[in-house]
């Protein structure tokens, strides 16, 4: 039963970072910029952070389902998050890369990434009230621990794709940083506006 728990984690939420969000491209941008190295310590910083996300998330799913409406709170997050991303990557276009990076500095924006991760709420929601309702998992503390770590790896596995393969792209068609980049903040704030054009549609539907 437990390696069913870890395995729905893993599989899980590897499938929740597939989409196009703020964490898979920010990975596709450390390592275009500072190289597949710095990537692996951002990875590893959020996926640590994932970990307590998941096991906080999912223990509380039912009350933050009933009790709270994340919907206008998590579209508001996401197009501040994607603007101020897209903004910074946008302005970081023409900048030549260094040779060093401080692994701290990864590491540091990684964890920040881990706590910022509004995208996330609403699939575990949907996600974890499905598990629990159909006792697929329960909510005890040591099955939630091992989903937790399950979905923490499963994180990293995700993420560590779009590593690779942002490296291989990179290598294979010689682009530069500045189109990359350019393209990237670009996918930033078309992902904003969708929240913005989410959240005005929302909000028009419920008050005609």
């Amino acid at each position: 039963m437990l390696f069913l728990t870890f395995f729905l984690g893993l599989i899980l939420n590897a499938i929740g970072y597939i989409p196009p969000g703020n964490i898979n491209l920010t990975v596709v941008q450390i390592t275009i910029n500072r190289g597949i190295k710095q990537a692996l310590n951002f990875i590893f910083a959020f996926a640590s952070v994932e970990l307590l996300f998941t096991f906080g998330v999912m223990r509380f799913v039912r009350w933050l389902d009933s009790e709270i409406d994340l919907g206008g709170v998590i579209d508001a997050a996401m197009i501040v998050v994607f603007l101020v991303l897209g903004i910074i990557t946008w302005r970081s276009r023409k900048q030549m890369p260094k040779q060093d990076y401080s692994n701290k500095d990864s590491i540091k924006y990684g964890l920040l990434l881990g706590v910022l991760n509004p995208m996330q709420v609403p699939y575990w929601l949907f996600v974890g009230t499905y598990l629990i309702s159909h006792e697929w998992i329960d909510i005890g503390y040591l099955s939630l621990s091992v989903f937790s770590v399950g979905s923490a790896i499963g994180a990293g596995v995700a993420l560590y794709g779009f590593a690779r393969f942002s490296a291989y792209i990179k290598d294979k068609f010689t682009l530069n940083n500045y189109t990359l980049n350019r393209a990237i903040a670009l996918l930033f704030f078309c992902l904003s506006s969708y929240h913005v054009f989410k959240l005005g549609y929302t909000f028009l539907i419920k008050h005609h």
